[in-house]
């Protein structure tokens, strides 16, 4: 099943981050007192009774940017929107119905979505009686809420929950390999599919963003059926006030998180760039295998690349990741795909391996011995047992004295160690860390 998307839209500073954050229950959207801090989408999944789904914080939507800087935010917004099965609506209730609100809530019943409208910072009697005036945006019944106490807040989503959808299934078979093309638009994506299936599946185009459903297709391979995902490009960025943020059009998201393995496409020009590390890393945070396809590699020649070279720089980009499989490739001439097929399936079956139990403790025992947990206040991290819970993907758990001891860097040196030990190379492991109960 896929998770119904619920986007958290409306003008800067009404609070829109202090309710993705209270939901999500950590902070991962940045919050300041200054309109426009939330400039791109942020995403995160969360449960809301027996519901799974995922939310997207938004950059403030103004229906007239004044600036490109906010045409960029109001794009986010926009595809936020188009991405969402449910909206949320919020406003400001000490600022009451604005022009901007009206001009938005006009945009938002064109999109036909169901749309909640949320009152925000409705902390008192006063307040929370002052937000039927915003009935007058002709959206629905406003909810009065104050994300930052919480108030209001579980009426909110009841609400959302009882618009979404019903749960849509996907059309793989238990056990089949799932692979979702993703990467920046006008790399050759469909081009690299529409070769490897031998047929035309997908359009292919020049002009970026021409495919923007994500495409399922089932294929047979050597007797194995597999789903490709061929996905919407995700757009790289412009220069973004106030350094590098995330970027991304849900979709490719969404066909991540259906998929087994993520085959990246970057192309020769531009080998790998700051958004291709991003997306490598949604990868690695949806504890997905990858494999890097480097296409138009026809042009090598002309650009004086080499292959030496271009793995290097790949690699130092992707420290986070090792282990991932290069392919260097031309599309459109047909050199090297062959080899994209093999490399996917040799990722596929590795997230299929299980560890002995005996073998993996002996193993972490000597990464243990080779570098031993840092400090924190004089308390040091102790690991007693360690087990493989789950295969696809490679779930450990790893049973400690004290969780809290953990710092991310030495989860870092784990993982990197059992990927190196057990041959878990281009595939995202999961560790868990317990503490381990007292006898």
């Amino acid at each position: 099943m896929t998770k119904p998307i619920v986007a958290v839209v409306g003008r800067p500073n009404v609070g829109k981050s202090t309710l993705f954050n209270r939901l999500i229950g950590e902070r991962l959207a940045i919050i300041e007192d200054i309109p426009g801090t939330t400039r791109d989408r942020v995403y995160g999944d969360i449960s809301w009774g027996e519901h799974e789904l995922t939310l997207i914080d938004t950059g403030g939507l103004e229906p007239r940017p004044a600036s490109d800087l906010w045409q960029k935010v109001k794009y986010q917004a926009e595809v936020a929107i188009e991405e969402a099965d449910v909206v949320i609506f919020m406003v400001d209730v000490q600022d009451g119905v604005t022009i901007p609100d009206s001009e938005v809530a006009e945009a938002l019943r064109r999109s036909q979505k169901p749309i909640i409208l949320a009152v925000n910072k409705a902390d008192n009697d006063r307040r929370r009686a002052q937000a039927f005036q915003f009935h007058e945006l002709g959206i629905g019944e406003p909810i009065a809420i104050s994300a930052y106490h919480g108030t209001g807040v579980v009426d909110l989503m009841d609400e959302v929950v009882a618009k979404l959808p019903p749960p849509t299934h996907t059309v793989e078979e238990p056990g089949m390999l799932r692979i979702a093309i993703v990467g920046r638009p006008n790399v050759g994506k469909s081009m690299l599919l529409n070769t490897i299936l031998g047929q035309e599946r997908a359009i292919v185009s020049e002009t970026p963003g021409t495919t923007r459903d994500a495409i399922d297709t089932v294929f047979e391979h050597e007797g194995e059926r597999m789903l490709f995902i061929d996905t919407a490009g995700i757009r790289r960025r412009g220069r973004i006030e106030g350094g590098i943020e995330r970027y991304s059009v849900m979709r490719s998201l969404r066909a991540i998180s259906r998929a087994d393995v993520a085959i990246l496409v970057t192309e020769a020009a531009e080998v790998i760039t700051a958004q291709d590390t991003h997306i490598a890393g949604y990868v690695h945070q949806a504890f997905k295998g990858m494999v890097l396809v480097v296409n138009k590699w026809d042009l090598a020649g002309e650009l004086e690349m080499d292959a030496t070279s271009c793995t290097t720089e790949i690699l130092q980009r992707l420290k986070f990741f090792p282990g991932v499989p290069i392919l260097f490739v031309s599309a459109q001439f047909g050199e090297g795909v062959d080899q994209v097929l093999p490399a996917s399936k040799k990722i596929f079956q590795d997230r299929q391996k299980r560890i002995p139990t005996a073998l993996l403790n002996e193993e972490v025992q000597k990464f243990l011995s080779s570098h031993s947990p840092p400090s924190l206040r004089g308390r040091q991290l102790k690991i007693s047992y360690v087990t493989q819970a789950e295969v696809n993907p490679p779930t450990f758990v790893f049973f400690v004295n004290d969780p809290k001891l953990l710092h991310f860097s030495y989860q870092r040196y784990l993982e990197n160690r059992l990927r190196e030990a057990f041959g878990f190379g281009g595939i995202s492991l999961k560790l868990i860390f317990k503490r381990k109960s007292k006898d």
